[in-house]
């Protein structure tokens, strides 16, 4: 009866010494975890610039005033000369990304592209 006693007091003494815990209880270690889906394929069509300024095929566009979603080789055909200089990159969403530059002589000129399309200028 002695041994009884004894076991309940030590349940009852670690069962206090627990009761005022707040932590949630830990998740199962065997949860899966799911990969990050792959970058979808850059979404632009026609006619880029390769970073030495000189479009990959023959612009045909039909913009006639530089504006937001004309092509990059559209902007040369409207500029009418080739770029001073061309940056190409890919941001970390998988999208084609290119920096165009023009120095002019009241300034400077970037045209920034997002996937084939003018997105901003600042002069």
């Amino acid at each position: 009866m002695k041994l009884v006693s004894t076991l309940a007091f030590v349940t009852l003494g670690l069962a206090a010494c627990n009761g005022g815990r707040t932590e949630p209880p830990m998740a199962a270690a065997s949860t899966p975890m799911s990969l990050p889906a792959p970058p979808a394929a850059p979404a632009f069509s026609g006619p880029v610039l390769s970073p030495d300024g000189r479009c990959t095929e023959t612009a045909s566009g039909t913009a006639a005033v530089i504006e937001p979603g004309i092509g990059e080789c559209d902007l040369v055909r409207l500029k009418g000369r080739a770029p001073t200089d061309v940056l190409v990159g890919e941001s970390g969403k998988g999208q084609r990304e290119v920096q165009v530059l023009y120095s002019e002589p009241g300034g400077r000129e970037l045209y920034f592209f997002v996937n084939n399309r003018l997105d901003r200028v600042l002069k």
